[in-house]
């Protein structure tokens, strides 16, 4: 029995399609709020416990009878620091402590984020020294922690830019593009490594079943970095628009991010643009090197990013999420 935590999210959903898809018995901790609001409806094969891990609510009920723990729930966008550190770091512990001693595969999914940006242009390795940018990479790299110190043997993956479809997060991005117009943070260009999700799915159940993987951790992303031109280029080639570049100064950047910020609280909504995102996008390196994955778990991902978009802007467009 395989146990998910965010089953109902993107990358969860997509998880779990692809384990259902191999006839493997999986059971997803959910919280019962996000079970009623999430447009992504279970399959049948899947069984469900309700749950919290921040209470820690269900998680003995959760766990029995499972060997293995594959951990995605997590907070990208919060109305207040405080809640990326309860959402990933003591979410996290919760999970890991009671895992811990139970003889199982623990998979906890961290992010590039929670060892930060290159600084010299060289992709962040496995030796490079965490240093996060921002409370959600902070808050991820102490889930990372606190796994490894309850859980030593736990497979920790970090993932680069995750697309896809259900993805929300860059969705207002290929709006703007199919409206006809790039938005860029003024300062030249920057580049990054991103995976597409159904990649990352197989990824992480190669993590899950690879043994010499126990207590190792694995960037997992495309190993051709691009830029974030390129990427505005491919989605405009795919829906066929012609895009003029609107070049925002970074000052405005933040000052667009704290009125986003200000409006998550006035309407109690959580959403992606805040300082902490535009913090992100002005670093100019967002690599890291895959070659311990490739090695280690036979896994190299295999979407390029064109034929990704397009898979993605279609399912946008079938969905109505997005006209072009």
């Amino acid at each position: 029995m395989i146990l998910i935590t965010g089953g109902t999210g993107f990358i969860g959903s997509h998880l779990v399609e692809a384990l259902c898809a191999r006839g493997e018995p999986l059971r997803c901790l959910i919280r019962r709020d996000s079970f009623k609001r999430h447009p992504f409806a279970l399959p049948a094969e899947a069984e469900v416990v309700f749950g919290d891990l921040v209470s820690g609510e269900g998680l003995r009920d959760a766990l029995e009878g499972a060997g293995t723990v594959i951990h995605l729930a997590g907070v990208t966008k919060a109305l207040s620091t405080s809640e990326f550190y309860s959402g990933n770091a003591r979410a996290t512990e919760n999970l890991a402590r009671a895992v811990a001693g139970r003889g199982v595969r623990f998979v906890h999914v961290s992010s590039l984020a929670a060892i930060g940006p290159s600084t010299d242009g060289a992709p962040v390795s496995d030796d490079t020294e965490p240093h996060p940018v921002t409370h959600y990479g902070t808050s991820k790299l102490e889930g990372e922690r606190t796994a490894r110190a309850l859980v030593p043997d736990a497979v920790i993956v970090r993932p680069a830019v995750v697309y896809g479809p259900r993805d929300t997060d860059v969705l207002e991005m290929f709006r703007s593009i199919s409206r006809g117009f790039v938005l860029e943070i003024s300062g030249g260009e920057r580049w990054f490594q991103a995976i597409y999700v159904k990649d990352l799915a197989d990824g992480l159940l190669a993590a899950a079943c690879t043994p010499q993987a126990a207590g190792r951790a694995y960037f997992l992303a495309h190993a051709k970095a691009v830029s974030w031109s390129e990427l505005s280029s491919a989605a405009a080639r795919v829906m066929r628009k012609r895009t003029r570049v609107l070049r925002i100064p970074s000052p405005l950047a933040y000052a667009v991010g704290g009125l986003a910020e200000v409006y998550s609280r006035l309407t109690g909504k959580p959403v992606i643009i805040s300082r902490e995102k535009v913090k992100e996008a002005q670093c100019r390196h967002w690599t890291c090197d895959t070659r311990r994955a490739a090695q280690d778990l036979g896994f190299e991902a295999q979407t390029p990013l064109e034929l990704g978009l397009a898979q993605t802007l279609a399912w946008y467009k079938e969905a109505g999420w997005l006209k072009y």
